[in-house]
């Protein structure tokens, strides 16, 4: 036999929803480095500017690098995976002296699967 501790009240609906975190603009947290850098490298590409001050708040930098970053590739080729990714797990067939199975060339997700399981650690 157990006993089962009992909290009355604890999950009333009266009580309400109490936010994790207290949401205060005075304590923003400023940009990281890497947030920058990618940043300014996609305003570069896209010819969009960075509006100012916003590398004080990381969350508005988010939002902005989520509103300009290229969208995904739509469409028939969509997941077939990246020459670069093609071009790893050459490399690694060639290290391990196997072959890559020719259903990983049409999907992305086989082909990052093989590089994990065979990636020499």
């Amino acid at each position: 036999m157990s006993y089962q501790p009992q909290f009355p009240g604890l999950f009333s609906p009266d009580q309400g929803a109490v936010p994790a975190h207290h949401h205060d603009d005075s304590h923003a947290l400023p940009a990281t480095p890497k947030q920058m850098q990618y940043a300014t490298s996609l305003a570069a590409k896209t010819g969009a500017r960075l509006p100012k001050g916003i590398d004080a708040d990381r969350v508005a930098l988010s939002a902005w690098i989520d509103s300009h970053k290229p969208k995904p590739i739509e469409g028939r080729f969509a997941n077939y995976p990246s020459s670069k990714q093609v071009a790893f797990a050459e490399r690694i067939a060639r290290v391990k002296r196997r072959d890559i199975p020719q259903e990983c060339f049409r999907d992305k997700t086989m082909m990052s699967r093989w590089i994990d399981g065979n990636k020499p650690r």
